[in-house]
């Protein structure tokens, strides 16, 4: 049967695939599409979540927006990767998408579909935690109704906005915190496995292959995104994070997991957001996180380069 998801995100580039890959592949249920401030503004990561459902031809997948700001402290973007819409690179026009925006906040819509389905769903919160935090924080008792949280966040390793935090945890550590310490059970996909499937030349050369408008657009958000990593981080190609999470959902023996205790620097003048991850077992705290190692990079890129196709009505599998 399809896994019941409900997708949490912040497009940019890397979210945009990742709706993709949900939406295309059968192994998946996109239940709805929730937004928060993080790549960009609530305003305008929601804006990008329909847009990237207009083009490619998702509908009746509700798009609810969420919080606009952390649980503590200021908001952060991320111009510098993600371009001043979130989503630079391809010319989506001037006029509005297509797709509606639900009236609901994005805590109502998650309420509402957990409630309605008729078996636990599983979150996948790909950008900060704030929405996730504050549905846990405002509903305990959905949790029985919550399967698992898989999520794309932090790191074993070193981080990617300061030396030791990874964007989406730096954004809102107390939102991670409480969900890493919320005994939901939660599989983490930081930078050390998503910095492994890295947007090649020869990945940009077969989506463009597919020979349709929606793999023309892709090829355009890649270029952006691989030439703000260059500038950035001096990458070769691009990481596409966020793809792994629902990628894993789909074929589970794609990346190697391994339990660990993970908690999150809260107060550290040059830590905060650090998420530690006792690989080792030595602060004896519970392994209670799934934590994602080593990725088969082949099989996660042909599941992408699928989903193009399929909502682009492209040719056959390549």
């Amino acid at each position: 049967m399809p896994v019941p998801v409900i997708l949490d995100c912040d497009p940019g580039h890397d979210d945009a695939f990742n709706i993709l890959l949900a939406a295309a592949h059968p192994a998946i249920d996109l239940l709805a599409l929730t937004t928060v401030a993080g790549n960009q503004t609530l305003e305008k990561t929601t804006l990008n979540a329909r847009r990237v459902c207009a083009v490619a031809g998702i509908r009746g997948v509700p798009i609810a927006a969420g919080r606009d700001r952390p649980l503590h402290g200021a908001r952060r973007t991320a111009e510098n990767i993600h371009g001043d819409s979130g989503l630079d690179g391809p010319g989506f026009g001037e006029g509005e998408p297509d797709v509606p925006q639900d009236p609901r906040d994005a805590l109502t819509l998650i309420r509402d579909t957990l409630l309605a389905h008729p078996e636990p769903v599983t979150l996948v919160p790909t950008g900060p935690l704030t929405n996730i935090a504050a549905l846990l924080l405002a509903h305990p008792g959905l949790a029985g109704r919550i399967r698992r949280i898989v999520m794309m966040g932090g790191s074993t390793g070193r981080g990617n906005t300061t030396p030791a935090a990874e964007f989406n945890v730096l954004c809102d550590p107390e939102a991670a915190d409480i969900v890493l310490r919320s005994g939901l059970p939660v599989t983490m996909f930081g930078l050390n496995a998503t910095h492994q499937v890295r947007a090649t030349p020869e990945v940009v050369a077969r989506i463009a292959a597919l020979g349709t408008p929606l793999s023309a657009l892709c090829v355009e958000l890649l270029t952006f995104f691989g030439s703000a990593y260059r500038e950035v981080y001096g990458f070769d190609a691009p990481p596409l994070h966020d793809p792994l999470t629902v990628a894993h959902l789909i074929d589970p023996s794609l990346v190697e997991l391994v339990r660990a205790a993970v908690t999150v620097e809260l107060h550290g003048t040059y830590t905060r957001g650090a998420t530690v991850v006792d690989l080792h077992g030595v602060t004896g705290l519970p392994a209670a996180v799934e934590v994602g190692t080593r990725v088969d990079t082949d099989r996660f890129w042909d599941l992408v380069v699928e989903a193009v196709r399929v909502l682009g009505g492209g040719p056959g599998p390549r």
